[in-house]
């Protein structure tokens, strides 16, 4: 016979099976934070440190996952202008390109260039003056962020691998020139997860006039996981298929997906190794929650009339403000959703070329003041709005901000142009945010801006120290594929140590 004392009474009952649901909550809230990650699978490796690939949930594919080491920031802001920015005419300031303007290019007279031949040495038509308590000199053409120049660390001894649009995108990318790899969002969701459960991961924002020559390429997961590639939307397209068809009601719509969701694990019970069946059930799973969030986080009607204003989202009437208006938009949405915990958020400006060379991106070959002076006041009050509001919101805190583009100009004009030629010799981008210091400068071009010669920077140590800030050892975080280890930095790549804060 069982003692009496064995049994629990009713008050003991409910008390115990109360601490129990405390627990239950205390680890969905530590999850939904990023402080109960998963575990990460280390290989053996005969060659220096030995891989370490994320351990997947094929259901919760974006479940949070512990980064290697203690991190600096915890989600990326990436600002990608398509066509590839002038540093010349921005950031880059050249006092002996002024001197030595419409002359020949020391060692430059028979350069040829993708277009072809070189022509003089050509000034800026922008003014650069010095900005912020810091004094750098920034353009004209940017001005606004130029007040921001404090809150910046400037890398200028970029470099690149081609010079060609599309290979230069996913060069800039995903770290290779080739399509088929995977974007450095999709390595970085891929490697942490994400802190927002009714969200995408890892979102990309193409500009209104279109995407980038590269396309889903840059933002895709190539050999990654399909759950890791990015999901494109701007305030101006939202995701699609996302509404509920008409003639179905809601509560229709939500006992379906209920008995859906029921079947879907019931079958799933019975084969527990099917990774993509689970998989498909957690992508259904988010796009249902995405009924809800995304009307949300892209209806900017309740933003205050000062923010829209900021970013120049309540102006229109001429080309410059309409277009700014709706790449100010986009700003807003990319705020939005750092603020709900996507992890990795790309945002363009400029798009593949629509109505001929340089007018919707900054490819400015024939007639870059003309074409520049649309691109910039673009690109420069709304971009300057994201990052004083991000920070007035304490988000830089823990999000790295960065702006890049898929390769420099040349500081000569084209012979016959008014207009510069490609050049991957040497550029310029820049980060703010959690991770790098700021005022800081690192690394120079040449007298003129052609080439980088002074602490000369790679995309792969671009990428390496990206993922250090995120507590990731970009030596480390890998993906077996064909019998290779695969990286977002190759087998290349240094951190950059000298930027980090």
């Amino acid at each position: 016979m069982i003692p009496i004392n064995h049994f629990i009474d009713r008050r003991h009952f409910l008390s115990h099976t109360a601490s129990g649901f405390g627990s239950v909550a205390l680890a969905s809230l530590l999850a939904r934070d990023g402080l109960l990650g998963a575990q990460q699978k280390v290989r053996e490796s005969a060659a220096g440190k030995n891989p370490i690939t994320p351990v997947i949930d094929p259901g919760n594919p974006n479940a949070p996952r512990l980064p290697h080491f203690e991190p600096r920031a915890k989600q990326v802001l990436m600002i990608f202008c398509s066509g590839a920015v002038s540093q010349i005419d921005t950031f880059d300031y050249k006092p002996e390109l002024i001197k030595h303007h419409g002359k020949p290019m020391p060692g430059g007279e028979n350069l040829i260039t993708f277009q072809g031949q070189q022509g003089n040495l050509t000034r800026s038509p922008w003014e650069f003056k010095p900005r912020g308590k810091s004094g750098k000199m920034i353009s004209d053409l940017v001005p606004k962020l130029g007040d921001l120049a404090d809150e910046m660390c400037f890398l200028h001894a970029m470099t690149g691998k081609t010079n060609t649009h599309g290979p230069g995108e996913n060069f800039m990318c995903t770290g290779f020139t080739l399509d088929g790899f995977p974007s450095a969002g999709s390595w970085m969701t891929y490697a942490l997860g994400s802190a927002a459960d009714d969200l995408p991961a890892y979102v990309a924002i193409p500009d209104v006039r279109g995407k980038p020559q590269s396309s889903g390429n840059c933002w895709g997961p190539g050999f990654l996981p399909a759950a890791f590639q990015g999901t494109d939307f701007n305030a101006v397209n939202p995701v699609r298929n996302l509404a509920i068809p008409g003639g179905i009601t809601t509560r229709t719509d939500a006992a379906t997906r209920a008995f859906l969701q029921r079947q879907n694990h019931r079958h799933l019970a019975g084969i527990p190794d099917d990774t993509e069946l689970a998989a498909r059930i957690a992508s259904y799973q988010l796009a249902a929650k995405m009924q809800m969030s995304i009307p949300d986080v892209t209806d900017l009607s309740s933003e205050p009339a000062h923010i829209l204003r900021d970013y120049g989202v309540d102006e229109s009437g001429s080309k410059i403000k309409d277009l700014r208006a709706s790449y100010g938009r986009n700003c807003i949405l990319a705020r939005r959703l750092i603020e709900k915990g996507v992890r990795f958020v790309q945002l363009f400006n400029g798009a593949y070329q629509t109505g001929g060379e340089g007018v919707s991106n900054w490819d400015g070959h024939k007639a870059l003041e003309k074409q520049y002076n649309i691109h910039g006041p673009v690109l420069d009050q709304p971009t300057a709005a994201l990052l004083k509001d991000m920070k007035a919101r304490g988000l830089l805190e823990d999000t790295l901000v960065v702006f890049a583009t898929e390769f420099g100009r040349m500081p000569t004009f084209q012979k016959g142009a008014s207009g510069r030629d490609h050049n991957p010799d040497g550029f310029t981008a820049w980060m703010a945010g959690a991770g790098v210091k700021t005022p800081f400068t690192y690394g120079a071009t040449d007298a003129f801006g052609h080439k980088a010669v002074e602490k000369v920077t790679t995309v792969y140590d671009f990428y390496a120290t990206i993922l250090h800030i995120l507590g990731l050892d970009h030596e480390r975080l890998s993906f077996y594929h064909n019998g290779i280890e695969r990286r977002l930095t190759d087998v290349h790549g240094h951190v950059i140590k000298e930027i980090l804060s």
